[in-house]
């Protein structure tokens, strides 16, 4: 029986087989160029084989341990995409690497097989084994330069991970001493069954709701466990920053939508009252993560804090979730649109600060001025894509804002909707400076910064769907609504 299922997890068995792969060829060439082509290779396979069971029904496979369903696959496939395309941003930043540049593509499938599973764990078992999978993997990578910031990065990101991990498995241990069962599906069947109407009539719910949130909220980077972020995010190799930012963010909303939405997602009582939870962290989040944002100099760490910042906007999509599990899916579905919008719009943004910088040698922003005049088409796309974090038009920025605050709107949270609002107005000062810079700014030099055709192509195609997004969402909103389906709401 377990044999005839091995077909549902081919996406993460092909990874993995192209992942020690490229260990192999590393050992055995002396010319490494094939490495980062392998990669590719090696997730476009496996996005092959989520394609395959795109159209396959909704099944719950090796004793309710994952689901396979459009919700997860799509994940899957933004997960792929975000590898494919860091690794092509790497493409000449892995020189800096030297002998470890197949450990380092290695890593970084690794921590996309991870992410995979995590997307589509049903279990808590199988998502805390698969969240531990993808988490060493980057704190490897994090510290990969081997340098003073780096190995401090690493070091940090260690630690403070090893913290939230001990605190998400302590809010597993009371949900599953509560109800007995570990797979989401059950624990729903028992929360229904409870006879109460009030969190604070069941002080170990409580605590294992809030254990959980505390847990994720340190991998979608949100207050009070974002002081990470900053430093991490400017230490680490800049590939590895973006990936950290898109990948790892989009595969945590994921989970904790799939937990909280399948396993506490009815009585009404109990959804509301999570969900309220959710949304005054979310005020919270948004407006340090924007604040603290103005003041930064470092490029890395402004988008560090920017990441901060969007996980609060993204935030407004799981709080009113949460509000209503029955209308919910417009909520959802714009969550999950902001999601996708977000990833190609900050990796773009990435792109072009790894192209950048790794010509300039420097991440401050003040030695952007002029980039304009050195490197047209790099200031451009950069532009393009921070045009997108504001949300502005033509963008895929603004219409994400646009569906998940009518989503917002709709559940009874104008409140939230409303500081949203005021710190995307704030959010426009620091992104703009970036602009302004480049644009307006004299050039400290003037030799020409050119970039690998890797890096182009990526940047071209993140800059091209995210302005498609914007002016043609109505492919992407049916995409997002298929995938929102699977949850039910």
């Amino acid at each position: 029986m377990m044999m005839d299922q091995i077909r549902y997890i081919a996406p993460e068995l092909g990874l993995l087989c192209f992942a020690l792969l490229l260990v192999l060829v590393d050992l055995f060439i002396s010319n490494k160029r094939a490495l980062p082509f392998i990669a590719v290779i090696g997730a476009l396979v496996s996005a092959a084989f989520v394609l395959t069971l795109w159209s396959v029904p909704s099944v719950e496979a090796f004793n309710k341990m994952i689901a396979v369903d459009q919700f997860g696959l799509f994940f899957k496939l933004l997960i792929l995409a975000a590898t494919v395309l860091v690794v092509m941003a790497s493409h000449s930043y892995v020189l800096k690497f030297d002998k470890f540049q197949g450990e380092y593509y290695a890593l970084l499938m690794l921590s996309a097989l991870g992410l995979m599973l995590l997307v589509s764990a049903i279990n808590l078992i199988t998502i805390y084994v698969a969240l531990e999978l993808s988490s060493i993997s980057l704190y490897v990578l994090v510290s990969f330069l081997k340098d003073k910031q780096s190995s401090e990065a690493g070091l940090k990101y260690l630690i403070l991970g090893a913290v939230a991990s001990a605190i998400l498995l302590y809010g597993m241990a009371f949900v599953f001493g509560l109800t007995g069962n570990t797979c989401l599906p059950c624990i729903a069947d028992y929360v229904k069954g409870m006879p109460l109407t009030s969190l604070l009539q069941n002080p170990v719910l409580l605590i294992g709701l809030v254990l959980i949130i505390s847990g994720f909220g340190f991998k979608i980077a949100s207050v009070p466990f974002q002081m990470w972020v900053p430093d991490v995010y400017q230490g680490a190799p800049t590939p590895v920053t973006a990936y950290l930012s898109v990948a790892s963010k989009a595969a945590g909303f994921a989970v904790i939508a799939r937990i909280f939405m399948t396993a506490f997602g009815m009585p009404a009582w109990l959804h509301n009252e999570w969900a309220m939870i959710i949304a005054v962290l979310d005020a919270v989040t948004m407006t340090v993560g924007n604040l603290t944002a103005i003041v930064q100099t470092n490029v890395k760490r402004l988008l560090g804090y920017s990441s901060i910042a969007q996980a609060g906007y993204l935030m407004v999509g799981l709080a009113a979730m949460g509000m209503s599990s029955q209308s919910g899916n417009v909520a959802a579905g714009g969550l999950i649109f902001f999601l996708l919008s977000y990833t190609l719009t900050n990796l773009g943004a990435f792109i072009a600060i790894i192209a950048i910088s790794n010509k300039i040698n420097s991440d401050e922003i003040s030695d952007y001025a002029g980039m304009i005049k050195r490197s047209p088409l790099l200031a451009l796309g950069l532009t393009v894509c921070l045009i997108s974090l504001t949300g502005l038009p033509p963008t895929a920025g603004l219409i994400a804002k646009i569906y998940i605050f009518k989503g917002a709107i709709d559940q009874g949270l104008l409140w939230l909707v409303i500081i949203a609002v005021i710190n995307s107005v704030v959010s426009a000062y620091y992104y703009f400076k970036v602009v302004k810079a480049m644009w307006l700014g004299e050039p400290a030099s003037e030799e020409k910064v050119s970039s690998t055709w890797p890096e182009w192509v990526a940047l071209a195609a993140c800059c091209a769907i995210v302005v498609v997004m914007g002016i043609l969402p109505g492919a992407f909103i049916n995409l997002t609504q298929t995938a929102v389906k699977m949850l039910g709401i």
